[in-house]
């Protein structure tokens, strides 16, 4: 089985994916690759004698068996590059991963509709509320988010698929043996469990080190017709994956920000510069040549509140407020409005935020 070997080059840790695929595309046999000659690798170009032993020393370590073994023993899934089911779009950026390990079903993710989600770990509310309201009028269509698993946007953009019923592939920046940050664990789970896709190019043991992170984000955006970016400060990992994104001929698209934050700083430079602004859904579809019918949820949602109810909301509908700005603009009976208020929270229309404002969901 040619897949084992495939595996077992991706388990040399010194190796990256650009060496095996070089190795590959001059011998068109991954298994003839695996067992070259000291001298057949100095016919290939960039492969000196000094680097062909190299690889011979780190080859004739590995266990093919054992470590091929050790990923189908996790249930982990195994897509080489040679393999039909690999992501068409990510065959067209330079350096695609050699492998891809793959946990819950990436069948399920449509990959003719991708759009990638980054930004900064440090996000503001501002910034997670921003990307929740663009992304909300998408519900229930056939567009898949990427994004890569990591605190801040990342989190808020996987979160959103789910709630709103996207699928969405979350690219990690280590072997799944490791979960990072920790706090993703249960949203790792809940992806793997039906709602998408985790795929990495690494080896299960392989760790998140610092190095592997901007290597991932040329996956997150390579596998996406269409980049958006919610926040970044000018040095940046979101500001390297708009870069990638330019590089690789796709969609560049941002959503402002508050001129006051640090982190919209690469945001603004970026849309100076030619970026897409985004403030609503329909940005995305013009920008993407996306045509797909949305769901009129607002409209049946609204046909089923009562006159309160719409009054209210219609009062939080820009800010959150307090219960005297409430009832200053709605003219509601105080225990009408308590009640009202009440029952709203119940059907998940309207939350309490901070310094007792109610905000809508």
């Amino acid at each position: 089985m040619n897949e084992k070997y495939w595996v077992a080059l991706s388990s040399i840790e010194q190796l990256n994916s650009d060496f095996i695929l070089r190795l590959y595309n001059h011998f068109l046999d991954i298994e003839r690759a695996f067992y070259a000659t000291c001298d057949e690798l100095k016919e290939i170009e960039g492969i000196n004698k000094k680097k062909a032993e190299n690889f011979l020393n780190l080859r004739d370590k590995v266990n093919i068996d054992n470590v091929y073994n050790y990923v189908i023993e996790n249930d982990i899934e195994i897509i080489t590059y040679k393999n039909p089911k690999y992501p068409p779009l990510l065959k067209e950026i330079d350096n695609p991963p050699a492998v891809l390990y793959v946990k819950g079903d990436l069948n399920s993710c449509n990959l003719s509709k991708t759009l990638a989600v980054v930004g900064s770990r440090k996000a503001s509310f501002n910034g997670k509320e921003s990307l929740k309201l663009v992304l909300k009028d998408l519900t229930n269509t056939d567009i898949c988010i990427v994004s890569g698993l990591a605190s801040g946007i990342d989190t808020t953009a996987h979160h959103c698929a789910i709630e709103n019923n996207l699928k969405t592939i979350g690219v990690i920046a280590s072997g799944f043996d490791h979960i990072y940050p920790e706090s993703n664990r249960e949203l790792y789970k809940v992806i793997e469990n039906g709602a998408g896709a985790i795929i990495t190019e690494y080896y299960p043991k392989f760790e998140p080190l610092k190095f592997r992170f901007p290597e991932r984000n040329r996956i997150v955006t390579g596998l996406s017709y269409g980049t958006i970016v919610v926040e970044a400060a000018l040095k940046s990992g979101a500001l390297i994956s708009a870069n990638l994104t330019l590089e690789q001929g796709r969609e560049l698209m941002c959503i402002p920000g508050l001129i006051s934050n640090p982190n919209t700083k690469g945001i603004y430079k970026l849309i100076k510069n030619g970026a897409t602004i985004v403030t609503e859904s329909e940005d995305i579809l013009n920008a993407l040549n996306w045509e797909i019918k949305l769901p009129e949820q607002q409209n049946l949602f609204k046909s089923d509140l009562t006159e309160n109810e719409l009054k209210v909301l219609t009062s939080v509908e820009i800010e959150p407020k307090g219960f005297d700005s409430i009832q200053s603009e709605t003219n509601i009976k105080t225990e009408d409005l308590l009640a009202c208020l009440t029952t709203m929270e119940l059907k998940g229309i309207i939350k309490q935020v901070e310094g007792d404002r109610y905000q809508k969901v």
